[in-house]
């Protein structure tokens, strides 16, 4: 299906775009504008076509080969555009964490939702109970008697399907002991206007690839004990982008008897990768793939006012910090020569400015220095629109986002 995308205008008030007057993005998109020379200003972030397409086809197989249903988290991009081109490769649905986010989903025309979280906000659930009548498949969570009659007041004539969620010590939601879960499980199975269908847990916030294996081998433990109250086609769900290969290893597969098994993996920052965080902590240092990393902010050199600094005109509000400063990856001289960065990094930033200390290549005003990013969904939320190009740099499509 096709995911409804607003028309929107490039503006005034579009960040990176040199856009005096409105134009729609399509016309924008269709002029294939050089990066380096069209209208654009520094810094903008842009994101290579070849990486996004090698990524999503990446964790396609993956799932397709270990035999799992993928419902990438929208909330790294926002990004109906992505949306679609996840959807087109298969996707089983796309995952939010809000119920804003839930509502922008269905704005789209996502066909289904997961909300990868717990929600009472009675505001929120009536809507959504009024729109799962009307057709919207739609998972979300419970850990606790609360949540659970909050779902229940909410519901209209067709029930909410609710997955319980398993966490661990020092962890974010979730029940802590399986004698917990169960009484949330029970607690759905009795309320009117749910229906469990499932059992859902997060891995990722964990430090190491043995202590993820661990919660996921609890995770499965769990889903069996509670397997009388589950429905035939039961649900479990897992997976971050740091350690989708042991949800591979430790859900996939027929291992609930009497059911009929779906299992859903969540990752959501794979889509763009990044130069930081997640080149490190991608399976694919594990098993066989790989993806490339998408994003690209070009900024320019604005002042160089002593020797090894170079003041660049970007910083907080441009680029992610959370989880590592940006990457120095490529040097372009006034005269359109691009040569690596050797030797650059960045020390520090503040709101629109980095500091990048530099050896024996220096850098000039005026020149442009492309960083790659750490932590994309920290990166795409600094954004409304982001020039896609090819690998010529020629903008090729936008994508909008929607924070």
């Amino acid at each position: 299906m096709n995911l409804t995308i607003p028309n929107e205008q490039a503006d005034w008030r579009t960040k990176g775009l040199w856009q005096p007057r409105a134009v729609p993005l399509e016309e924008f998109a269709a002029a294939r504008h050089p990066l380096f020379g069209g209208p654009f200003t520094w810094p903008v972030m842009v994101a290579r076509r070849s990486a996004l397409d090698h990524n999503i086809a990446a964790l396609a197989a993956f799932c397709g080969e270990h035999g799992l249903a993928f419902a990438p988290h929208g909330k790294t991009t926002m990004a109906p555009s992505l949306f679609q081109d996840q959807l087109d490769a298969g996707a089983w649905g796309i995952t939010a964490a809000t119920a804003n986010q839930v509502l922008a989903y269905r704005t789209f025309g996502v066909p289904r939702i997961l909300l990868a979280n717990e929600l009472l906000d009675p505001t929120a659930l009536r809507w959504l109970g009024g729109e799962v009548d009307r057709g919207m498949e739609f998972l979300l969570y419970a850990d606790s008697p609360e949540g659970v009659a909050a779902v229940s007041a909410a519901a209209g004539e067709r029930p909410f399907r609710v997955l319980v969620e398993l966490g661990h010590p020092g962890g974010r939601t979730g029940c802590r002991t399986v004698e917990e879960l169960a009484g949330v499980a029970r607690a759905v199975a009795a309320a009117p206007g749910a229906e469990l269908a499932g059992v859902a847990g997060y891995e990722g916030g964990l430090p190491d690839v043995p202590s993820a294996a661990a919660y996921l081998r609890a995770l499965r433990d769990a889903t069996i004990a509670l397997s009388p109250l589950l429905p035939r086609d039961a649900v479990v769900t897992a997976g971050g982008s740091a350690y989708f290969d042991q949800v591979a290893e430790h859900l996939a597969g027929d291992w609930l008897p009497g059911h009929d098994l779906t299992v859903v993996l969540r990752s959501g920052a794979y889509v763009s990768h990044d130069d930081g965080i997640y080149t490190k902590k991608t399976p694919f240092t594990r098993v066989p793939g790989s993806l490339d990393a998408a994003l690209e902010i070009w900024a320019q050199v604005t002042s160089v006012p002593e020797p090894g600094l170079a003041i660049v005109g970007m910083g907080k509000r441009e680029a992610p910090y959370d989880a590592g400063l940006p990457v120095p990856l490529k040097l372009r001289r006034a005269d359109g020569t691009i040569v690596p960065a050797e030797g650059l990094s960045v020390t520090d930033t503040n709101d629109h400015h980095a500091y990048v200390a530099f050896g024996d290549q220096a850098p000039r005003p005026g020149d442009l220095i492309c960083f790659g990013i750490s932590h994309p969904c920290t990166a795409f939320d600094k954004w409304q629109v982001i020039p896609v190009v090819d690998d010529d740099h020629t903008v090729i499509d936008l994508i909008r986002t929607y924070f």
